[in-house]
């Protein structure tokens, strides 16, 4: 095939390209100049009707609209989506819809509020891992709205989440069994939040030589203070709020009284919540559960043995007694008939549906209801400045320069009657926050905004929430955290312990302020505190307003104290607790929209325009994070102290979350911060 020399793209592009024309060969196969006359329209109007040549004025402005009504792309998506000759079934033997059956649901990897996107797997196929909260929820709606369907067949892999999110998929479990329908459950490995969202289940099974780990809820801070103290890096932080300890790992060789009881908080409530619901789900006294807590860690023939679960054996065969006992309690003879259900992404193929093929292009619009109802706008992630990564990006991060025109947009949108604003962030940049904070104004202004918190919503993730009319979160969300912290390492002494000396020129009594190599004098230190000072007060202010408060009465509770939802509930932080089912209902009485309401989401469906501009994006954050890397003399360190910790196990991990962590504070090094969130390394 002769190249274009006017159009060159990615051999993947052109692959889909490829792809497109096979789908709608009426679209793309047009004789080119020279190689004959085209073809004569199919169909032609007598007496000079413009519904044709309408017709043929779209099919030019838009190649691909044939696709919608192609029944070769139709064939084509339902013969893709069928399993393999190796596959595993998606239904069973004589499967019929509208007889008695049950439904099957893998769940496995993390859950999460939106997925990420992948822009290569985007061109290449393939999904991510993630399962949106949202969409499992939906998912278990639409299943008890089935007539047919009698029950649900969980297959849990190993699956990841928080306290938080189980606490609201659990919520959905016993929905779905309160319309009298059975939940039988498989697992292969549990933890914590995983066995406690499965004791929601009529039957709990496991795979042979699985197992049940539930320790306990647990906290771990790591402090690097000593670290740096052998670096000769001297970190110089600050914070207001007696409480607000996010760099204390770097000032302090252990936690703070302040920071054991907020710990303690978190983890008393993660606690209860464990011992609460395993005990209601397994028929079982509170006291038993702490014990099989304590005892903490299981196979699962000893956990079947002591009542944690019900049965020991492979996948295969549950799947097929399940089927079995289904079928008697429905009264029948034969076992019920089963179909996997799908959910979010796993559910949308793009052949299947041409139409989603061309919103991706950008020839046809995102799909939106035209009744007025709710958006559901998601700021998950960092709080930044400026774009970041873009609309790709606002799957993982807050930026203000793509949400804050979001928001406006939809403020300025008449057939958004309410909005519920789903904020998963434990903070970042505090001008970032602030601009978002008038952005929220400026909406609720128009219509009311329903704030839903999930895992956590703190810091810049309260200060963006704290405007709206309802604020919704879990029994064990992270919120509050009103306080502000920033400081900088100074590396002077460091590079002097190896022979790099440092002169600074300079003119002005305050330029070294910001200088990495020096620490703050005291004339410095009082001219920071002083600014974030101010900037604590605009904080309280932006919460006394938003919760109808005094200051002095957010500041009681303020300091930069981590509350659960439940505690922040009691504090008048927070209105209601439940999940963003809640929320999504709270919007539409507030926005006083009728019946069952449509929702629109941000962010939306990704297009080839945002993969496009992705690309630009991803070589900036290449760029953003080699100039992250550690000074030389910082480098060296870490790589004698490998050489010291050999091959101990978990060495790699916790040499990796130490470079990480201080590599993030030489990269934030003069950014205003609400927090700085430590992640322990894997175990």
């Amino acid at each position: 095939m002769a190249e274009n020399p006017r159009l060159r793209i990615p051999t993947a592009l052109s692959l889909a390209a490829l792809t497109l024309c096979l789908t709608a060969p009426l679209a793309c196969d047009k004789p080119s100049e020279g190689e004959g006359e085209p073809a004569e329209e199919a169909s032609h109007s007598e007496g000079g009707d413009d519904t044709a040549r309408e017709d043929e004025d779209d099919a030019v402005a838009n190649p691909f609209a044939g696709m919608a009504n192609n029944p070769f792309a139709a064939l084509l998506g339902k013969k893709l989506s069928e399993p393999g000759p190796y596959d595993p079934p998606k239904q069973s033997d004589g499967f019929d819809a509208d007889e008695p059956h049950l439904r099957v649901l893998t769940l496995k990897g993390s859950v999460a509020e939106v997925e990420g996107v992948d822009p290569l797997a985007m061109v290449l196929g393939g999904g991510g891992s993630t399962l949106q909260t949202r969409a499992l929820l939906d998912e278990l709606d639409e299943l008890a709205a089935e007539d047919e369907v009698r029950g649900l067949i969980l297959r849990v892999g190993n699956l990841g989440m928080d306290m938080a999110r189980a606490e609201e998929l659990r919520a959905g479990l016993l929905e779905f069994k309160a319309t009298e329908r059975s939940i039988y459950c498989h697992a292969e490995t549990l933890d914590n939040a995983s066995y406690y969202l499965l004791s929601a289940c009529d039957e709990l099974s496991m795979a042979p030589v699985g197992t049940v780990a539930i320790p306990g809820p647990i906290a771990t801070p790591i402090h690097l203070k000593g670290l740096l103290d052998k670096l000769g890096v001297q970190p110089d932080f600050l914070h207001v709020g007696a409480f607000k300890g996010a760099a204390e790992p770097l000032t302090r060789d252990a936690p703070s009284p302040e920071m054991i009881e907020t710990l303690e908080a978190v983890i008393d409530k993660a606690h209860g919540t464990m011992v609460e619901g395993i005990a209601s789900g397994r028929k079982r006294s509170p006291e038993e559960v702490s014990a099989w807590i304590d005892e903490a860690l299981y196979t699962t023939e000893k956990a079947k043995q002591a009542g944690l679960i019900d049965r020991v054996d492979v996948w295969e065969r549950y799947l097929a007694d399940a089927t079995d006992a289904a079928g008697t309690d429905a009264g029948l003879e034969t076992p019920l008939g089963w179909k996997k259900a799908s959910v979010g992404a796993e559910a949308s193929d793009m052949l299947d549906d041409p139409m989603a093929l061309q919103r991706f292009i950008g020839l046809a619009p995102p799909k939106r209801p035209t009744e007025p109802h709710v958006a559901i706008v998601y700021a998950v992630g960092n709080i930044i400045d400026g774009k970041g990564q873009g609309a790709l990006g606002a799957t993982s991060e807050i930026a203000s320069g793509q949400l804050v025109p979001v928001l406006d947009r939809i403020a300025a949108d008449d057939a958004v009657a309410a909005v519920v604003l789903r904020v998963d962030s434990g903070g970042g940049s505090a001008l970032a926050s602030e601009q978002i904070w008038h952005a929220v104004e400026r909406l609720k202004a128009n219509k009311p905004v329903v704030v839903s918190m999930a895992g956590v919503a703190a810091s810049g993730g309260y200060y963006i929430s704290a405007g709206a009319n309802h604020i919704v979160a879990e029994p064990n969300t992270i919120t509050g955290s009103i306080g502000v912290v920033g400081g900088k390492l100074a590396m002077g002494e460091a590079l002097s312990r190896w022979g790099v000396e440092t002169f600074t020129v300079k003119k002005g009594a305050r330029a070294n302020l910001w200088s990495p190599m020096d620490t703050w004098t005291e004339e410095e230190r009082a001219a920071i505190y002083a600014t974030m000072e101010e900037t604590y007060e605009v904080f309280l202010s932006r919460v006394a307003a938003g919760r109808s408060m005094d200051r002095d009465g957010v500041h009681a509770i303020a300091q930069g104290r981590v509350w659960t939802g439940a505690d922040a509930k009691e504090r008048g932080l927070v209105d209601e607790l439940g999940g963003i089912e809640v929320a999504l209902a709270k919007a539409a009485e507030l926005g006083e929209v009728e019946g069952e309401p449509g929702y629109e989401v941000y962010p939306g469906e990704p297009t080839l325009k945002d993969l496009l501009g992705s690309f630009g994006g991803a070589a900036g954050m290449a760029q953003a994070s080699a100039g992250t890397r550690l000074p030389m003399s910082a480098q060296l360190m870490l790589d004698e102290l490998a050489l010291g910790l050999g091959d101990a196990p978990g060495a790699q991990a916790w040499l990796g979350a130490v470079e990480r962590s201080l590599s993030t504070l030489f990269h934030l090094q003069g950014t205003t911060l609400w927090c700085v969130e430590w992640i322990a390394p894997p175990r």
